[in-house]
């Protein structure tokens, strides 16, 4: 339950009767209908108040519920004075006078106090002045049907045309705005507001029915309104709280599950598959076996990792290694824009073709000719090589995009790598997912955005620092397999509770 859910719930017991016993010595409405009435007629004859036409009785299929039988349905026209605002004209508005208050200058929480305006008073806006204890409605736009109970008054104000002003007699005038507040009232305005464009009228506001229970009970309601309302307020931080936890508690259990899997925790270490010192032997002479076949260039060794750089412990059969070490590291191509071809199978990738574990293929998509595909074949992507973004608003980790390539992918065209877009080609002994996974940990995010440059508002990460000073943990290759296996277990979880 919503905590206005709540409060609907405590306001529909109000209005019919549940939320406090009936006493008999307090009388009925029925008498207290026929003294608001007399007190009308007075005010008419003395000339306070217009007379008005009837309003129609109330039937038995208007009556949403039962109420006690010492109370009175009544429509709010009978035993209130409702005002509609007065038409002012902006270029009539002055720094000094009287504050006029809009539809856009009160909320449900109370007034607000920025870009008031104000008129000049004269006598025949008397009838819009407000008074403390009433209520004041939105007639029209988008938050119709939005009320304000004028606790207190600083000043003089008047209201503007389509705010309405209801002020009853005899009645406990905070009764009337709980109901006002309350599912029955609400559900007019909201079927009147849907019928009528996002307005309702003072004939709709004068004809809403009103539950009327005698007054020294509308006082004992206001009473026990007021004492839960607080435990509502409190229910709410509570329900928001919750609710933010909720929310992020998927995004949190995912960091955590990929801190866990790169710390050698997910999953427990098997002595039997070996250990990372031997793989990492093997990815170094498949690498030298490239270099030998002319397939990759040589490139300058990279320095040890240091104690100092790395970020947490990781288990005795791992070991941490520069990711220069055991990938190819492929920068973008700067393809220029007036070689670009009206269509063709080779797809370009660019920086806005590329989310978080998504290739958004269609996205404005460009392509070159045939002859530049071959001239640029080295920039060709293949299969399970993972992207990542490397330019960005500056300090924003929400550019450094990486996703993986698969089959599907690659199927129906061939694509090529634009300039600041990467692509880490894997030779040997590395699952792509446990790199893309490695790469999308926060700890490893943060070594990337350590050497983040740019201008103030852009950010770029360089090709060679992808090299160097990325550094991850290597397991064994059995292992890289079985923690994928798990991470994948778990973001299915992860799925379910979003």
């Amino acid at each position: 339950m919503t905590p206005q859910e709540l409060k609907n719930s405590i306001l529909q017991l109000a209005i019919q009767g549940k939320l406090v016993p009936q006493r008999v010595e307090e009388g009925n409405a029925e008498n207290l209908y026929k003294q608001i009435q007399a007190e009308k007629q007075k005010l008419i004859k003395e000339g306070k108040i217009k007379k008005e036409k009837p309003l129609p009785p109330i039937t038995d299929d208007e009556k949403p519920f039962e109420i006690p039988k010492n109370w009175k349905w009544v429509r709010l026209g009978e035993i209130s004075f409702i005002n509609g605002g007065y038409a002012f004209k902006s270029e009539n508005f002055k720094q000094n006078g009287i504050r006029v208050i809009r539809i856009s200058d009160f909320n449900e929480n109370g007034l607000i106090n920025t870009k008031i305006v104000r008129h000049i008073f004269d006598e025949s806006l008397e009838p819009f002045l407000l008074k403390e204890k009433d209520i004041i409605l939105c007639m029209t736009g988008g938050t119709v049907g939005k009320s304000y109970f004028v606790k207190k008054l600083n000043e003089q104000m008047m209201t503007n045309q389509r705010v309405a002003t209801i002020r009853s007699i005899f009645v406990h005038q905070e009764y009337i705005n709980f109901i006002v507040l309350s599912p029955l009232i609400q559900k007019i305005i909201k079927d009147s507001k849907n019928s009528t464009n996002d307005n309702i009228s003072m004939g709709t506001i004068n004809s809403f029915i009103v539950p009327l229970p005698p007054l020294a009970e509308q006082k004992r309601i206001v009473a026990k309104i007021e004492e839960l309302l607080p435990y509502v307020e409190r229910y709410e931080t509570a329900y928001n709280k919750l609710q933010q936890l909720n929310k992020r508690f998927p995004d949190d259990l995912q960091k955590s599950v990929l801190q866990l899997a790169i710390q050698g925790k997910l999953v427990p270490q098997r002595p039997e598959e070996g250990n990372a010192e031997d793989l990492y032997k093997q990815i170094q002479a498949e690498k030298q076996k490239l270099i030998k076949e002319g397939k990759i260039k040589k490139e300058k060794p990279l320095p040890p990792i240091t104690d100092d750089e790395k970020p947490f412990e990781i288990p005795e059969n791992w070991k941490w290694v520069r990711l220069g070490e055991v990938i190819i590291f492929i920068g973008g191509y700067a393809y220029k824009s007036n070689s670009y071809v009206s269509k063709s199978n080779n797809q370009i990738l660019r920086l806005g073709n590329i989310k978080q574990d998504t290739l958004l293929l269609d996205a404005k998509p460009v392509y070159i000719s045939d002859e530049l595909s071959i001239q640029t074949k080295n920039f060709k992507i293949q299969i399970n090589d993972i992207l990542i973004t490397m330019t960005g608003t500056r300090r924003k980790k929400d550019y450094l995009y990486t996703t993986k390539i698969n089959k599907n992918d690659v199927k129906a065209r061939n694509l090529f790598l634009n300039q600041r877009v990467g692509c880490f080609r894997i030779v040997y002994g590395l699952v792509p997912e446990f790199l893309l996974k490695v790469l999308q940990s926060e700890i490893i995010r943060d070594l990337i955005f350590k050497k983040e440059t740019g201008t103030a508002n852009q950010g770029n990460i360089g090709s060679e620092d992808m090299k160097e000073f990325i550094y991850i943990p290597l397991p064994p290759f059995a292992e890289q397999k079985r923690i994928i296996a798990k991470i994948k277990e778990f973001l299915s979880l992860c799925d379910k509770l979003k």
